[in-house]
């Protein structure tokens, strides 16, 4: 849905689901019933539905715009003068971040990591793997990974992450041997 094409009103209540969803989403991922988050957004199910025809594509669409975040963050960093700083400051931020969001924990973990392969997955992707290109011709980072090892690691940090809340130890493990 082309969102300049909407009412002022419109854009509003579609601001409001997404944030309820991200909200919903984050706290009991996939699960939470689309009445609750027409509830938290003090909207109608009917309201939902006319913006997402679907509890997935909602889901999609909250996880879209934190990806879209995840890649500009990314964007932002790949000239950094200090790429090895670049890198480490940001891979670890990620993976906090994403720890606490449990839509994200399933969207980069589902099997064959479709989210993590649509549009804006992709463009997550490029530039977290440019991040790490450029840390590897530093020579602060392995040489013999690739942008989908880093969905990897992600993956198994974010495991290691609920395994273990708050506990930034095993992550620096993880990312001591990226060195």
């Amino acid at each position: 849905m082309d969102k300049s094409a909407l009412r002022a009103d419109a854009r509003r209540n579609r601001a409001r689901v997404l944030a309820a969803a991200e909200e919903a989403f984050a706290a009991d991922g996939l699960a939470v019933p689309l009445d609750d988050i027409a509830r938290r957004a003090g909207v109608g199910a009917g309201t939902v539905y006319r913006h997402f025809p679907s509890k997935e594509a909602l889901f999609q669409a909250v996880v879209a715009e934190r990806l879209e975040q995840y890649a500009d963050e990314a964007q932002e960093l790949i000239d950094a003068e200090a790429p090895a700083e670049a890198f480490y400051e940001y891979f670890p931020r990620v993976i906090e971040q994403a720890s606490r969001n449990r839509a994200i924990c399933e969207a980069l973990g589902e099997a064959g990591g479709a989210t993590y392969k649509a549009e804006v997955g992709e463009r997550f992707r490029k530039n977290l793997t440019a991040l790490l290109k450029r840390g590897q011709a530093a020579g602060i980072v392995r040489s013999d990974i690739n942008g989908d090892d880093l969905r990897a690691f992600i993956i198994a940090a974010l495991a290691v992450e609920r395994h273990s809340p708050g506990d930034q130890r095993l992550v620096r493990v993880l990312l001591d041997g990226l060195r």
